[in-house]
């Protein structure tokens, strides 16, 4: 049999087992003080023994009950650590009725803005074209040798030298660049929260990982003191990418409510790295694959 007992219930157990011994403990004091005048029944009584009655009478000798009383205290002791191994703590249910998790509006990332390359220098101006005086020809001038190139069949042609030297290999291609992983938005299974895979069917197991995550979001979710001041409330939504080990990584705020909620609502998400257990990574084709995950995270105030 598999019994179960909440906080309450174990705690007032072992306040009966406790009010119980001191009961038994007040009873047994009571009857042995009720028994007086022994000196006087004693007086002319013969004994066996003068030991017999030397510290304590043996109406009142309290080691005549010890196997009961260790029997009891054993009892006792058992009730307590059978109580305390079937003290069974429930986790809190999560209402998730007022809780939409589907994100029907499409954001768009805007890429990041890189440095703007430096502007072109300005254009030279154009080279000005100078006028360059007729110089006179002079009739003096030497007049220069002209050599006979003539070639006839007698004569010999040296060939030019042949070039022994040989021309250095071509530099080896660069390196292909690294093929980027890619990151899928749909899957036909999508990533898990850990925890629920003891369920039978994927709608089970989906529902449970949706619950799970929520009450993981909700117990170490800090509402922003700024936040809470001003009283700002209204849902921040958070995309990150679950990998093929399970890990979260790229965490964006995709929409912000201002006072800080998506800055808290993106820390409880880089906190699911340090759970003992990874999520359950999302497959495509049959293979592990890395998906992105978009979750809404709510903010209201309450009292």
């Amino acid at each position: 049999m598999n019994f179960e007992f909440t906080t309450s219930q174990s705690l007032l157990l072992v306040i009966l087992v406790a009010v119980l011994v001191i009961a038994i403990i007040f009873v047994l004091k009571y009857f042995l003080n009720k028994k007086r005048d022994l000196k006087s029944i004693y007086q002319d009584k013969k004994l066996a023994s003068p030991l017999v009655a030397r510290n304590k009478y043996p109406e009142v000798d309290p080691f005549k009950l010890r196997k009961s009383v260790l029997l009891f205290g054993l009892v006792a002791s058992l009730a307590v650590v059978f109580i305390v191994f079937n003290w069974t703590t429930y986790e809190k249910k999560l209402d998730l009725s007022g809780y939409d998790l589907n994100v029907d509006e499409d954001f768009e990332i805007e890429p990041p803005r890189t440095a703007e390359p430096p502007k072109p220098p300005p254009p030279p101006p154009p080279p000005v074209i100078e006028e360059v005086p007729e110089e006179e020809i002079l009739d003096d001038e030497e007049q220069p040798d002209f050599a006979d190139q003539t070639v006839t069949e007698d004569m010999e042609v040296e060939a030019p030298p042949e070039d022994t030297t040989k021309a250095a290999p071509p530099p080896p291609p660069p390196p292909p660049p690294p093929k980027e992983e890619e990151i899928f938005q749909i899957v036909e299974q999508m990533p898990r929260f850990p925890g629920c895979e003891d369920k039978s069917t994927k709608a089970e197991k989906d529902k449970c990982s949706q619950e799970k995550l929520m009450q993981y979001i909700y117990a170490n979710l800090k509402y922003p003191s700024i936040a809470r001041e001003n009283g700002i409330e209204g849902r921040a939504v958070i995309r990150f990418v679950v990998d093929k080990n399970g890990k979260v990584s790229d965490v964006k705020i995709l929409r912000d409510i201002g006072g800080g909620c998506g800055e808290a609502a993106a820390k409880v998400i880089k906190s699911m790295n340090k759970m003992s257990k990874r999520w359950i990574p999302g497959r495509q084709g049959g293979r592990k694959v890395k998906v992105y995950y978009t979750l809404p995270v709510i903010f209201k105030l309450t009292g």
